[in-house]
């Protein structure tokens, strides 16, 4: 097999130099009681890349499922972030999520979204504190060894200009989390990280089952002449992008589904078909935030 083909192996290296897997499992809304075994069936089919955060209460659970797994630590690439009620604890929240892991450091360490919000009142934002300020404490994390990169997640690119732009910002984002697929391709954002050295992680990379993806019949049309599932082409799309994906699921014939990646690609012309879809559809907004996050400014 041509090793250009063998996706399943294949890494994408990150302005600090360290290699992130091009597919993990995403674990969010994965329901309790069936993250520890998602996480050991995947980790045995493969995977090498597992992504968590502490608003999704199931680090204890991904920790359980990794060591269950009988795959060295050193070998698995291990996400999670800091919540939004957690922006002026820093130092607590990765402490909270190590204890929960039951790890001594994780490989990336996003601050899950631009919201300092109040924990007193999560319909408000901190008065005395912003993403600026976060990021000047996510800043001092890697020099303890227990995070090895340090990135964002959910970030525009008007807060990453304004991140980037801030005289405190010593150290670019290694990875931007977000939302993509073809019903979200967020080109411009893409290009913009491209152009700072920032890697974008696809979130919700399969759509969801009430995104129009569900039904098109162009990804429909591609899945059938691959000779594939819909969710295998999705996936392909995303990696071909240069974007790595955590697709979720607590189902092992498709966790193992979603990995069966290797030997094939996707032409051109089906790679720009499904980048031109008509639909567009949001699985997560930011209304349930006290502020806004997302301007549109991504297409």
């Amino acid at each position: 097999m041509a090793s250009n083909l063998e996706h399943t192996k294949k890494t994408f290296t990150l302005n600090t130099g360290d290699k992130i897997p091009a597919i993990g499992l995403g674990t969010w809304q994965s329901s309790k009681g069936q993250v520890r075994d998602a996480v050991k069936v995947a980790l045995q089919k493969g995977y090498r890349h597992i992504d968590t955060a502490l608003a999704y209460g199931n680090e204890e659970e991904v920790g359980q499922g990794i060591k269950d797994s009988g795959i060295p630590r050193e070998e698995i690439w291990v996400t999670t972030k800091l919540d939004n009620t957690w922006h002026h604890r820093v130092e607590e929240g990765i402490s909270t999520s190590l204890k929960n892991l039951g790890m001594d450091y994780v490989d990336l360490y996003l601050v899950h979204w631009p919201s300092s919000t109040d924990p007193n009142d999560t319909s408000k934002h901190l008065p005395d504190w912003d993403f600026i300020k976060t990021w000047q404490e996510m800043q001092k994390l890697p020099a303890s060894g227990r995070v090895k990169n340090i990135g964002v997640s959910n970030f525009a690119i008007k807060n990453l200009e304004k991140l980037l732009n801030d005289e405190s910002c010593k150290t670019v984002p290694a990875v931007n989390q977000v939302e993509l697929h073809p019903n979200c391709p967020s080109p411009k954002l893409l290009d913009y990280c491209k152009g700072k050295g920032i890697h974008c992680t696809a979130y919700s990379c399969l759509g969801s089952t009430n995104s129009p993806l569900a039904k098109d019949e162009t990804l429909k049309q591609i899945a059938e002449a691959k000779g594939k599932t819909t969710a295998q082409v999705l996936l392909m799309w995303g990696i071909q992008r240069g974007t790595s994906v955590i697709p979720k699921s607590v189902t092992a014939s498709r966790i193992e589904s979603n990995f069966e990646l290797d030997g094939w690609e996707l032409t051109q012309e089906e790679m720009d078909k499904l980048s031109s879809l008509p639909d567009r559809f949001k699985v997560c907004g930011d209304g349930w935030l006290p502020v806004k996050v997302f301007f549109g400014d991504d297409e």
